[in-house]
């Protein structure tokens, strides 16, 4: 992919997620790993109107060569890249409204470490474990650590992640494509949907989750990292 084409594909991702309501306002961000550096969308402007000349850039080592200024989230998404698996290109950071609502929810005396279990087996293919970080404030150093350290904890475990979900902030997904993260994103969002839609419907009523069985055929038939 040239710089060109990444700057497009950026763009594109971003109106898309816009209008479709998976971000709002001026939230939300996504960067793309290119040959000589990064390019990211700038701090505080819609994903659904960008420009792509005006996307920021930096070299590799996070200094900004052109455009509006880069993002405050920057040293977050050069942590990712730095700890995530070989291949992955893209991050994209939105406020998805189902996510960050689960994120604010909990039964009494409830401790997650993950926003959702393994509720269908989509979710379990294609977004996989997502571990819930404590929040701290937009642009926080605590943050990037935070996440450093879950991708080196699961993929100690075997279960590489492609997200995480900063509570009361929004998730964090990456992989090799702005398509694939895009893809990524919308299966975490529709499962958290679901998820709510369970709790306001099923009330006290527990809801059936895939048992260790299934999820050991996803994982022999498909490669599902759970």
């Amino acid at each position: 992919m040239t710089e060109s084409q990444a700057r497009e594909a950026i763009c594109r991702v971003g109106k898309s997620l816009f209008d479709r309501g998976y971000v709002h306002g001026t939230s939300g961000n996504i960067s793309l790993q290119i040959r000589d550096g990064f390019l990211i969308t700038p701090t505080d402007v819609s994903l659904g109107f960008l420009d792509p000349a005006k996307l920021a850039k930096t070299d590799a080592t996070g200094q900004q060569i052109s455009g509006d200024r880069a993002s405050k989230t920057l040293s977050l998404h050069r942590r990712i890249y730095t700890e995530a698996e070989i291949g992955t290109k893209c991050v994209i950071h939105t406020h998805s409204s189902h996510c960050v609502a689960l994120s604010l929810i909990a039964s009494p005396n409830e401790s997650r470490s993950e926003l959702l279990p393994a509720l269908t087996p989509y979710f379990v293919m294609k977004v996989g474990h997502v571990p819930l970080l404590p929040y701290q404030r937009p642009g926080a150093s605590a943050s990037a650590d935070a996440v450093a350290a879950a991708i080196r904890v699961y993929s100690v475990r075997g279960t590489p992640i492609r997200a995480v979900m900063l509570a009361r902030l929004g998730p964090n997904v990456w992989h090799t494509s702005p398509e694939a993260a895009m893809a990524t994103l919308e299966e975490l969002e529709e499962t958290a949907k679901l998820w709510l839609e369970c709790k306001r419907f099923g009330g006290d009523a527990t809801v059936a989750l895939l048992d260790d069985d299934a999820i050991e055929n996803l994982r022999t038939t498909f490669g599902a990292r759970w």
